[in-house]
């Protein structure tokens, strides 16, 4: 058997989703959550109890009547593998029922152009054979990447082509567990909605400050994906006359100016020029050596950051324009130094966006950092319990099956 029988976790996947989502709740909140009375409730959780699933955490805090009881997952009962790959990085962690991690996330250099399903298969493969896990407890793997990713065919248009079959499936039947794959900046921001700043926002506009610059979209409480499901390419808009050739093969993209491959470039070249600055001490320069630098103060790192910032901030403004959301979320890798990116954005907000739009949005900085794609990739895996998570199951079971 591929994974262990989880038949009342996937009879009950609303329920366990609240549980995943909140840590403990009582049976009047999970009555709420899945639209059933109390007693219905009541009797989904004694039966996860049952199976082993749900244990009573206590009485809850009460300002006056009867306390609450208490109730939340097991942590160990399953475990989500999340990978989560850049343009230059690959990272892999294994989180519980808790939403913690479990082992230590293992991060590789790559090259994303470069990759092949294989190598990727390897990698996973490696990973769960060293977590020390049982596999058999295993959920499923939830990938995500840059591109266009199209994830009910289960393909990244722009990286990792597998010939006659999806990525998806692919990768599922070479590691024999479900496999679910997602964009890297809609993934962030299921992790934002589910864990990070964006809990309980109707509309949020989430920014992923990385090799690129991605947007999730949070609209009326859903992740916003557009009609063919590529929506979000912020990183595309022709924002400036340079000149500049962008990988999508246009010119003048935000990428060309903002991201961190060319704010990357841009320090390289200001060393080579002579230019004053702590990251001359670096044989190679890289993002993390100027995100690094520019928490110490280094003019020159603070000045590019602040100058890809302003751009960000136009782009912002055109996004207040045609979105109206509550809230802008800066996550992604690059979040960690938000603070340097939040004047100049809010300066080119302020500048270019109609002030009685740009009154009602907030720019938050998120609070998950550099974990944000992984529970990003851990959240896809627990929204698909239910059908599709024992259609996938089901299918491995059967492959395995008629191979023996």
């Amino acid at each position: 058997m591929v994974t262990q029988n989880v038949s009342a976790l996937l009879n009950n996947a609303k329920a366990i989703k609240c549980m995943y989502y909140n840590k403990t709740l009582s049976s009047s909140d999970i009555s709420n959550y899945i639209g059933k009375s109390i007693p219905h409730a009541i009797k989904v959780l004694n039966e996860l109890i049952k199976e082993g699933y749900v244990i009573e955490k206590g009485y809850a805090s009460s300002s006056g009547g009867r306390k609450p009881l208490q109730y939340s997952l097991i942590p160990d009962t399953h475990y989500i593998v999340s990978v989560a790959m850049s343009q230059f990085y690959i990272q892999i962690g294994i989180l519980d029922m808790n939403n913690c991690f479990v082992a230590e996330i293992v991060q590789h250099e790559l090259k994303l152009y470069d990759l092949t399903p294989e190598y990727l298969v390897t990698e996973i493969n490696n990973f769960i054979a060293s977590s020390g896990v049982d596999k058999s407890k295993i959920l499923g793997v939830g990938i995500t990447m840059p591109g266009f990713v199209d994830p009910a065919r289960g393909v990244n248009y722009t990286f990792l082509e597998c010939k006659d079959q999806s990525l998806v499936d692919y990768v599922q039947q070479a590691i024999a567990l479900p496999v679910f794959i997602e964009n890297d900046s809609t993934a962030i921001a299921l992790g934002e909605q589910k864990f990070g700043v964006a809990i309980n926002q109707d509309d949020a506009m989430v920014i992923n400050l990385g090799w690129g610059i991605g947007l999730g979209m949070i609209v009326n409480g859903e992740i916003f994906r557009g009609h063919s499901g590529l929506a979000g390419e912020f990183s595309h808009i022709p924002l400036i006359k340079n000149g500049k050739l962008c990988k999508c093969g246009k010119h003048g993209c935000l990428e060309t100016e903002a991201s961190l491959i060319a704010i990357t470039s841009k320090a390289a070249e200001e060393i080579r020029q002579g230019q004053s600055s702590s990251l001359a001490k670096y044989s190679s320069i890289d993002a993390d050596a100027i995100i690094n630098e520019a928490i110490k103060g280094d003019i020159l790192s603070v000045k590019l950051i602040s100058e890809a910032a302003y751009h960000i901030g136009q782009c912002l403004a055109i996004l207040i324009h045609i979105m109206n959301p509550a809230t802008v979320i800066l996550s992604g890798k690059a979040s960690v130094i938000g603070r340097l990116w939040m004047a100049p954005i809010q300066q080119a907000i302020n500048e270019h966006c109609i002030p009685r739009l740009a009154e009602y949005t907030q720019v938050v900085i998120s609070n998950l950092t550099s974990n944000a794609q992984l529970i990003g990739g851990a959240v896809l895996v627990v929204e698909n319990i239910g059908k599709l998570l024992g259609e996938k199951i089901d299918a491995l079971n059967l492959e395995l099956n008629i191979n023996e």
